[in-house]
């Protein structure tokens, strides 16, 4: 991009200290003493390395009840579909029933992908610090399973002990996730003068926003036998001969519904010319996503539900990567 500006060229050497001798970018005097550059430059990046995820897991199920018998004696506490498999041993007495979604995910979300990344942009004109680019973000996908899924005391009712509290685990998960952002950023190159300096490393500082889609897949298991006697989930598998409910997710992941949200991104970095136009970059970009959710789906994708989100979910990329301008 190429801008006129008067007297450009006298007013940069009156600015300029001995120290940016030799920064400037070429450029060339026309009429009357014009100077032709307004330092801009189009930039291209690529970049990969490693994803540090980490997010705080919920439960998201809704209106969701498990019936439970207990042992008075040992405390041991079992779904009511577990008690009649096991032929109704004696020693246990109706504990009642309670809502599941009032009970914690087991664990955090913390997992290492490979993410890799692209971005375009320029710099400003006449502030060549200042760098404005469009860029997209792929973080691999990696997996998230946990048996049991949920874990805590239940508030239970209805029971032939009146209202108790009841520790109880429900259900398994095997899930994935990969997460795409294609983003809007800005950044700031720490150093004077007018152009980049060679052979030194430069310092900058970024910040943006993106639109992030998150691919999720689930396959549930009833390992517990508090969720066969659900009768919405009913919809999404079919019980073996004991009456569990088997649950078969479709096989194709492009039948998923997608989570989407607006990421808010920050990135601290280190730049350093290896030539006038080519720059090693190392890099930590921090991608803020308000919550991805994981869908139960059945097996002809016709109907979802939520089950389990990631809050807060933080991504850490720390990556190597060539900048290029020119």
């Amino acid at each position: 991009m190429k801008l006129k500006k008067s007297l450009f060229f006298t007013m940069m050497l009156l600015c300029a200290t001995p120290a940016f001798a030799g920064w400037q970018y070429d450029g060339y005097y026309i009429n009357d003493g014009y100077y032709n550059e307004d330092n801009t430059r189009f930039v291209v990046g690529v970049r990969g390395g490693l994803s540090l995820a980490n997010a705080k897991m919920n439960n998201d199920v809704g209106n969701l009840y498990g019936y439970y018998y207990i042992n008075q004696t040992t405390g041991d506490v079992v779904s009511a579909m577990a008690w009649v498999a096991a032929g109704e041993p004696t020693g246990y007495v109706n504990a009642g029933y309670g809502d599941l979604s009032t009970l914690p995910a087991k664990e955090k979300f913390s997992k290492v992908a490979f993410t890799a990344g692209a971005d375009i942009g320029f710099t400003i004109p006449y502030y060549p610090q200042w760098r404005l680019s469009a860029g997209y973000d792929h973080i691999a996908e990696t997996d998230y399973n946990q048996i049991p899924l949920f874990q805590g005391n239940l508030n239970t009712t209805g029971g032939d002990i009146g209202n108790a509290v009841v520790h109880v685990s429900s259900s398994g998960a095997t899930s994935t996730i990969s997460t795409d952002i294609i983003s809007v950023m800005a950044h700031y190159d720490f150093f004077e003068g007018y152009k980049k300096p060679l052979n030194q490393i430069v310092p900058y500082v970024g910040f943006g926003l993106g639109y992030a889609t998150s691919k999720t897949t689930l396959k549930l298991a009833d390992i517990y036998g508090d969720l066969s006697t659900d009768s919405d989930l009913q919809n999404y598998g079919t019980p073996d001969e004991d009456g569990v409910l088997q649950f078969e997710p479709p096989t194709d992941k492009s039948k998923y519904p997608s989570s989407e949200n607006i990421a808010v991104i920050g990135d601290l970095g280190l730049s350093y010319g290896i030539s006038e136009y080519t720059f090693l970059d190392f890099s930590a970009r921090i991608m803020y996503i308000p919550k991805i959710t994981w869908q139960l789906v059945n097996s002809d994708a016709s109907m979802h539900r939520d089950w389990f989100s990631a809050k807060d979910m933080i991504y850490t990329n720390l990556m190597i990567g060539l900048r290029f301008e020119f």
